[in-house]
């Protein structure tokens, strides 16, 4: 049922990805507020998965999960009846602080109902969810924007919120909770950023979402730049999503219980960056097609992995704070990636190539961590 809930709470980004540009647009927001409008979201979600990760962990993962998914069923009906570009853009700041708390505290109650020998494979199949939602989102937001109205994709998902809050109350039961109810401060959070391993994890997650923000961006452009449609991008992207669904679901997600995590995490940044540098020089589809599928076995490598992480280092009384760090770098790299592929193709021309750059770089950080890390505690 959690995953159900997992696929639901990412389906909400991922089906407004072709629609809330236009949609801005259409309610007369300039070129400068749309963008903020869609970066909003992200930055507001990095607050939520803080501030929701101490709350995660002072009253509950079902108790602030169905805080999230109300809350976040409630705002987005707002969003048929906004009427100019800033009202929009306030919306969009509530539904990523309500939405910032959803994942952590999906994320946490897997934590606690998995057991560590079998813990990669049950962040194997969280990863299936979203790559589910990755897949189904952007074609059910562009096919019912298109046959209808873009409104009517918010009321739709408005509703899967309230029946999955529903089913949430019936099938899902609490994995923790405490007695205690400490005030938020900062300082709680700063073990956690001097953990080795939620900060690989974190970094890991941030490289991650740098490509996958590069692809967002850049990959269109590519595309076009060789004379083909939107409908190859959007085939070369589902080819990279149906790759790690291989990885997810069929034995092969054995692997994430035989190695180590940082061993598949920087396996697959490295894959990440030799696919991403190679489509700089890409003049066929089907060559496209054999770098998608590379993408997707890093992606599958790298994201079960540093999940797996934060749950094996993270104890029962600090989880959903350790994932609302991890999260928070997770958003952070969304923003960084399109911006920064955004910066650098209007300067220099070469976004894959730097952000090639920065998955061998995190990779490469990933490595002197752990040597430090091994050094220290012998």
């Amino acid at each position: 049922m959690l995953y159900i809930i997992i696929v639901v709470s990412f389906l909400d980004t991922f089906i407004q990805l072709p629609i809330i540009t236009p949609y801005a647009m259409e309610l007369g927001a300039s070129h400068a507020l749309t963008g903020a409008i869609v970066a909003i979201y992200s930055l507001t979600n990095m607050i939520g998965n803080i501030i929701g990760g101490h709350w995660i962990d002072r009253f509950g993962r079902k108790r602030m999960l169905l805080v999230g998914m109300l809350s976040v069923a409630i705002i987005l009906l707002f969003y048929p009846i906004a009427q100019t570009g800033n009202q929009l853009l306030i919306i969009r700041f509530l539904h990523g602080l309500a939405g910032g708390v959803l994942i952590p505290a999906a994320f946490a109650y897997t934590g606690d109902k998995s057991k560590k020998g079998t813990r990669g494979k049950a962040m194997a199949f969280t990863g299936a969810s979203i790559g589910i939602a990755a897949i189904a989102g952007p074609a059910i937001g562009g096919a019912m924007a298109a046959r209808s109205k873009i409104e009517y994709v918010f009321i739709f998902v408005s509703i899967l919120f309230l029946i999955s809050t529903i089913l949430l109350i019936k099938f899902v039961k609490e994995s923790f909770y405490t007695t205690e109810r400490g005030k938020f401060t900062p300082q709680e959070f700063i073990p956690l950023l001097k953990n080795p391993a939620i900060v690989q994890a974190s970094l890991a997650a941030f490289a991650l979402m740098v490509s996958n923000g590069t692809l967002a961006f850049a990959l269109p452009l590519k595309i076009s730049e060789i004379g083909l449609t939107t409908e190859s991008t959007g085939m070369l992207l589902s080819t990279f999503g149906i790759m790690a669904l291989i990885v997810f679901l069929t034995p092969i997600n054995k692997i994430y219980d035989k190695y180590s995590p940082i061993t598949l995490v920087v396996t697959g940044l490295t894959l990440i960056g030799l696919a991403i540098f190679s489509l700089t020089f890409i003049h066929t589809l089907w060559i496209g097609f054999v770098l998608m599928v590379i993408y997707g076995l890093g992606f599958a490598f790298v994201f079960p992995s540093m999940n797996r992480m934060v749950a094996d280092v993270s104890s029962q009384e600090d989880r959903g704070k350790a994932y609302g760090v991890f999260y928070a770098f997770f958003s952070l790299g969304v923003v960084a990636g399109s911006s920064i592929s955004g910066v650098v193709s209007q300067t220099i021309g070469s976004p894959f190539i730097v952000s090639a750059i920065i998955m061998i770089s995190c990779g490469v950080g990933l490595v002197a961590i752990s040597r430090k890390f091994r050094v220290e505690t012998e």
